[in-house]
C-alpha cells in the first residue's frame, strides 16, 4: 500500500529533494507539500518546484499543515522551533513522523522523547545508508585501537549550514564515545586556540569548514604513530538523504509508539 508522505518546510532545498523522493518511490506518494501559512507559495500549484509529479498529485498545491489532508507519515527537516510546533500538530493528531532536524538542544530533544510515547518517531541526524554504516564501522575502529589512536573529527557543509560541527559529526563522535565508554560532552573539544596542553588520547577533536556548495563529507581519523586510518563519507546530493527519510516514513508507518533510528530502519546490529 502506498504511504501518503507529508512533506515539511516543502519549498526548501531539503524539502524539494523530499518531494522528489517521495515521488519516485512507487511505493509513497505526496499527499501534502507544507509551507509555512505566510509563505507566498501557498495556494500555488508543487509543480511550481518540482516537475514530473505522479499523477495523483499534478493537481497538489502547497498548503500550511493545518490542511493536512491524507497524510499517513510526516517528514521534517526544518529548523528546531518549527519542528516542535509540527511534533505538538503530530501528537494531537496521532501521525508518524520522520525527523531530521539538526541542532537541537538538549531540553528539544526531550521533547522528542516526551512525543515518542504517543507516536513513532524515526529521528536521525543523517538519513543516508552509508553514513548509518559509517557510525558502525567507527565504533569497531574505536574499540579495536584502543587507547593508542589519536581520534579526530573532520566536516564540511556548504555555505549555509548553521550548526557547526554537523549533526552527524556528533553522531560519529558519540558512537566512538560510546564505543570507548566515554562521556562523550567531556572529551569533546571543538575549539584549541587557547589551548598551552599537548594533545590528550582520551579526546575527540572537531573540525569544521563551511564553503561554497559542498553537499556534506564527514572524515573519522584514527592516527597512530606510523599508521593513520581514516574512514570517509562524501554524499554528492541532497537525494541521498532524502530517499533514507523516505525509506524510514515507508517502515515507520503501522509502527507502535516510540523511539526509532535509521539502525531499526536498516536492520543494523543483527
Amino acid at each position: 500500500m502506498s504511504v501518503g508522505l507529508g512533506i515539511l518546510g516543502a519549498n526548501g532545498r531539503m524539502g524539494q529533494a523530499l518531494l522528489e523522493a517521495g515521488n519516485d518511490d512507487p511505493q509513497a506518494h505526496i499527499a501534502g507539500a507544507f509551507v509555512r501559512e505566510q509563505s507566498q507559495l501557498n495556494g500555488l500549484p508543487v509543480e511550481t518546484l518540482v516537475k514530473g509529479l505522479q499523477e495523483g498529485a499534478q493537481t497538489l498545491t502547497f498548503t500550511s499543515l493545518s490542511e493536512n489532508g491524507d497524510v499517513d507519515v510526516l517528514i521534517d527537516f526544518t529548523l528546531p522551533e518549527g519542528m516542535l510546533a509540527h511534533l505538538d500538530f503530530a501528537v494531537a493528531n496521532k501521525i508518524p513522523m520522520v525527523i531530521g532536524t539538526t541542532g537541537l538542544n538538549d531540553a528539544q530533544m526531550q521533547r522528542l522523547h516526551e512525543a515518542a510515547k504517543h507516536i513513532p518517531i524515526v529521528f536521525a541526524r543523517n538519513f543516508s545508508v552509508g553514513v548509518n554504516l559509517l557510525l558502525d564501522l567507527v565504533q569497531t575502529a574505536a574499540t579495536k585501537f584502543g587507547d593508542d589512536a589519536d581520534i579526530e573529527i573532520f566536516e564540511a557543509h556548504h555555505r549555509h549550514k548553521i550548526d557547526a560541527p554537523s549533526g552527524t559529526a556528533l553522531a560519529i563522535g558519540e558512537a566512538i564515545a560510546d564505543a570507548k565508554g566515554w562521556d562523550h560532552d567531556q572529551v569533546a573539544v571543538y575549539d584549541r586556540s587557547q589551548s598551552e596542553q599537548a594533545k590528550s588520547q582520551k579526546e575527540i577533536g572537531y573540525s569544521v569548514l563551511r564553503a561554497g556548495d559542498i553537499v556534506g563529507e564527514h572524515t573519522a581519523y584514527f592516527a597512530l604513530m606510523g599508521e593513520r586510518l581514516e574512514l570517509t563519507h562524501k554524499a554528492s546530493s541532497r537525494m541521498t538523504f532524502a530517499r533514507g527519510a523516505v525509506r524510514a516514513a515507508k517502515w515507520v508507518q503501522n509502527k507502535q509508539a516510540g523511539f526509532y533510528s535509521m539502525r531499526e530502519v536498516l536492520e543494523l546490529g543483527k
